[in-house]
């Protein structure tokens, strides 16, 4: 039924690789709408769905959903049987680590991207703290149990584990050996694999489009 397809609004040069990810994790029929930079993404009728005017977007069940780890999250619990969330139990970890990377961690790396220090004596301010500090509570919080949320994989290491990628990939995080270990046991998972491919591709057609 259409009501229950996931509609997938994403530009493959964006984070909705995140959710292109998780959606091939939870092996579920998704309908791909591409949405292009400029006017179209911050113009109707995209606004109606996203005020932000940004991707990525799902809507499901005639809900919406927008910012990434509200989506993985909502994915993990709407289709429990996939099992991409602990139980509601055992889910300090989860909940933590996944809204660290999308609070702390994004401020962090996005600040330091974009040139920008935390003075010492603002650091309570920015809620992060420094960027040092943050980092460091990565690399401890991905040591601490062979996945991010526990001892089976969840949809918190989706989030956490694309900004980790990326971040090694593009320089904006350390190297560190604990990061660099975290993300090669997810780098070759089957469903990472094959999100990257359809994104690779999708982002080589946009660009060919382009040149015509």
């Amino acid at each position: 039924m259409k009501n229950e397809t996931v509609e997938f609004y994403t530009n493959p040069q964006s984070r909705s690789r995140i959710v292109r990810w998780m959606l091939e994790e939870l092996d579920i029929p998704y309908e791909v709408k591409v949405v292009a930079y400029g006017k179209e993404m911050k113009s109707e009728p995209y606004l109606s769905i996203n005020p932000m005017g940004k991707v990525p977007t799902i809507i499901h069940k005639r809900k919406v959903i927008t910012e990434c780890a509200a989506i993985c999250a909502y994915l993990a619990d709407a289709f429990p049987e996939k099992k991409l969330a602990p139980s509601i139990d055992q889910r300090s970890a989860y909940y933590r680590w996944m809204f660290f990377a999308a609070g702390p961690l994004e401020s962090a790396v996005t600040n330091r991207t974009l040139g920008f220090e935390v003075p010492s004596n603002k650091e309570a301010v920015a809620g992060y703290g420094n960027f040092e500090t943050t980092i460091n509570t990565l690399c401890k919080a991905v040591t601490e149990s062979p996945f991010i949320a526990g001892d089976s994989f969840s949809a918190a290491d989706v989030y956490v584990g694309s900004h980790i990628g990326w971040g090694l990939e593009f320089g904006t995080i350390p190297k560190h050996t604990e990061l660099s270990e975290y993300f090669d046991k997810l780098k070759n998972r089957e469903a990472y694999l094959k999100a990257k491919h359809l994104d690779d591709t999708l982002a080589q057609s946009i660009e060919s489009e382009k040149k015509d």
